[in-house]
Formats: C-alpha cells, sequence, structure tokens
C-alpha cells in the first residue's frame, strides 16, 4: 500500500502547479493526478484555475492525493502546497508563487539558476528549492517542458512510479502522434535524473511569514481608494510580458541592420525603438536602436521577416533581456511617445 510523505488536517498532500498558458501545466496536473490514481492506489483529484487561457497568462494546475480510505470532498485551489512546481521562473515578478508553503514544502523551479540565486529571487526563508532546466531539456529534445518539469516532480514525489508514466505518456500520445512517444519520455527521464535540490533550515528565531490568501485582490471593497480611483489601468507602458517567452528570445546585431522596419511592420507588441538621425547624405531617416524586451514575448516573427541577419532567434539567458534592452522613450505626462 503507497503510503503519503505527509498529510495536511484533511488528510491530503497537495500539489500546486504555477505557469502561463501554453506551458501545459493542465495537461501536467492530469497527468500527475492518473499516475496517483491509477498507479499509486490514491485517492486524487485535478483541476486549473485560469482567465481567458490566452498564451502567456497566469495559469493554476492543483492536484490532491489522500489516502484510499479519505474521501475527497474540496475542489478549492490548493494554498498550503506541499510541493509547488514553476514552470517559468519569472512568474514571482507578478505573481506570489511560493503562497502558503510550509517550512518543509519543496518547490521545483524551471530555471537555469542554482537554488541558492532563486532563493533570494522568490524571498524564501526556508524550505527546499529543487532545480531543472526543463526548457534546455525540451528545446534539446524537441519536446515539451512539461515533460521535464513532471520528471522532476515525479523525482520529488517518490510515491509516484516513473513506469505508470511511461503507459500514460503512451496512451496520450501513441495513437494520434506516435513519433512524439520517445522524445516525451527522454525529456521526462533527463527532467528525473537532472534536477537539483538544496534544504534551507530556518535560522534560529526565524519563523515562516504568516500565512495570507493568495486569491485576494490588491483592490477590493475594502482597500480600494476613495470614488473608487483606478490606480493603474492597465495601460501597456506598464506592462511587462516577459514571462510569455518560453526559452526562445530575438538577438538584434547593428553592423547589418538595413533599417528597412520589417521586423517592426511584423512585431505583434511595438517592441522596436526607433530615432530619428541623419543619413550619409544629411537627410532625415529613422535608425532602429534595438529592442525594448519588457513588451516582447518572443514570437519571433520578427527574425522570420527580417531580410538580413540582424536578428537571430536564440536560447534566452539569463540577464541578457536586461543587459541589452533599449528602453521606449515614453512620456509619462501626455502618456506619448
Amino acid at each position: 500500500m503507497t503510503t503519503l510523505p505527509k498529510v495536511n488536517e484533511l488528510g491530503f498532500f497537495e500539489i500546486r502547479l504555477e505557469a502561463i498558458g501554453g506551458l501545459g501545466a493542465n495537461l501536467a496536473g492530469k497527468m500527475l493526478a492518473e499516475a496517483g490514481v491509477i498507479g499509486a492506489g490514491l485517492n486524487g483529484v485535478s483541476f486549473s484555475s485560469y482567465g481567458s487561457e490566452k498564451k502567456g497568462s497566469p495559469v493554476k494546475a492543483h492536484i490532491r492525493f489522500c489516502e484510499p480510505g479519505t474521501n475527497i470532498r474540496d475542489t478549492t485551489p490548493v494554498e498550503r502546497p506541499h510541493v509547488v512546481g514553476i514552470f517559468h521562473e519569472n512568474l514571482y515578478k507578478t505573481v506570489n508563487v511560493v503562497s502558503g508553503t510550509y517550512a518543509d514544502s519543496i518547490i521545483l523551479v524551471n530555471s537555469s539558476k542554482t537554488p541558492e540565486e532563486l532563493k533570494e529571487k522568490l524571498n524564501l526563508v526556508g524550505g527546499t528549492i529543487a532545480v531543472v532546466d526543463a526548457m534546455e531539456i525540451a528545446l534539446e529534445e524537441n519536446n515539451r517542458a512539461n515533460m521535464a518539469m513532471m520528471g522532476g516532480l515525479f523525482r520529488l514525489c517518490d510515491f509516484l512510479d516513473k513506469q505508470i508514466m511511461y503507459d500514460i505518456i503512451q496512451k496520450s500520445l501513441g495513437k494520434k502522434y506516435p513519433a512524439a512517444v520517445a522524445p516525451a519520455i527522454r525529456t521526462f527521464d533527463r527532467g528525473y535524473n537532472e534536477v537539483k535540490f538544496h534544504t534551507f533550515e530556518l535560522a534560529e528565531g526565524v519563523s515562516m511569514p504568516a500565512f495570507k490568501r493568495w486569491d485576494i485582490p490588491t483592490l477590493g471593497y475594502e482597500t480600494m481608494p476613495l470614488g473608487g480611483v483606478i490606480t493603474n489601468p492597465g495601460n501597456s507602458v506598464l506592462k511587462d510580458i516577459s514571462i510569455s517567452r518560453s526559452g526562445m528570445m530575438p538577438h538584434f546585431k547593428e553592423e547589418t541592420c538595413i533599417h528597412c522596419a520589417a521586423c517592426d511592420t511584423a512585431c505583434p507588441d511595438f517592441c522596436f525603438v526607433w530615432e530619428e538621425q541623419e543619413d550619409k547624405k544629411g537627410r532625415p531617416q529613422m535608425f532602429l536602436q534595438g529592442i525594448d524586451y519588457q513588451y516582447c514575448k518572443g514570437c519571433l516573427k520578427c527574425v522570420v521577416a527580417c531580410p538580413t541577419d540582424a536578428l537571430s532567434d536564440a536560447r534566452e539567458k539569463d540577464g541578457y533581456a536586461e543587459e541589452n534592452r533599449v528602453p521606449h522613450k515614453w512620456d509619462f505626462v501626455t502618456n506619448q511617445a
């Protein structure tokens, strides 16, 4: 009989997956629950919460397991997870991805950083941080990052049977996409084998932050300013869509740019920054200065449109966007460029 490593007061072992639309967290949650029910003989449930399902928008998947003698009558979102899977490390910029974690919770992050580096970014005081570079593995295996994350999650949840996951992958992909089965299994195995983790003990006199419900809005009927003033109207100037990038991004090489604006025409998010200068004959002309990566979602349409090699697609490396970003010169008084 399978025994869960820990349970809450209701008898549940709970997992929360933090992701964005398009990374496959919803499917990963369903497959994870299926592996627990079929392979481990547990009671289990999986469901997701999301908005418009738009690619790049935040998505949460929730999984609960319990012993066969316990009934699951709770389908509310997982607020106190024993395991958290963060499918895109930049989510921490806009979402409190570690909300509700315990001192012994495990946080799995899709990242190339070390657990020590992530501890600071996630503002954690204690717990275990596990890291797997799921995006790199997926690109190398020509597969999806969610399969590598699944491998990492199976490594952390040792009550789940890997062989059952192989059977689920075969059943899910075998009939419709038979060629995808082998890459998916390789990606899963690499995620399982390449995950690294480190446990951070609470310092003496330090305790975990008091639990706050993650779903309470910043502004509500109790916290709205007088007169219902909208302090952030959702202006695109303030928006950061870097979390929408899925591992690849455009790189700009100024010396081979002919300033034809084909990239700007193809770009759906006005990422390219221009400045009027004089050409060799003294005539005014717009010259491309670079890319404002704050608004770049990594669609790479600009790379396809570029007639030279001034734009190329490359794996996003940590810090590249911040170091090479050319910000738009916005006038915040008139809200115009």
